[in-house]
């Protein structure tokens, strides 16, 4: 079975305003206004382009930013939490 690949929602369907250290974005599918700190945003704006694995992100989140000791796990849980919260999809 393949990885599951993620993707951000569509943009039509946000509204992201920065606000300091925290990033509000308002999805208007939900009507909900999420207040997101990094890497939160981050992400987001990787999955933007297109859909990818867990391990394409990390790669991709690396070549933008110093990651330290970040690994597949940690991202899985951050993409798990803006799954639940309808700003990401699994594909």
């Amino acid at each position: 079975m393949p990885d599951p690949r993620f993707r951000a929602a569509a943009p039509d369907t946000l509204r992201v305003e920065q606000l300091d250290v925290l990033t509000a974005v308002f999805h208007r599918a939900s009507g909900i206004t999420h207040l997101l700190a990094e890497p939160a945003p981050e992400i987001m704006a990787a999955l933007a382009a297109e859909p990818l694995t867990v391990a394409a992100l990390l790669a991709r989140l690396g070549e933008a930013y110093a990651l330290g000791d970040a690994d597949e796990r940690a991202l899985a849980a951050r993409l798990d939490e803006l799954v639940a919260a309808g700003l990401v999809e699994a594909v």
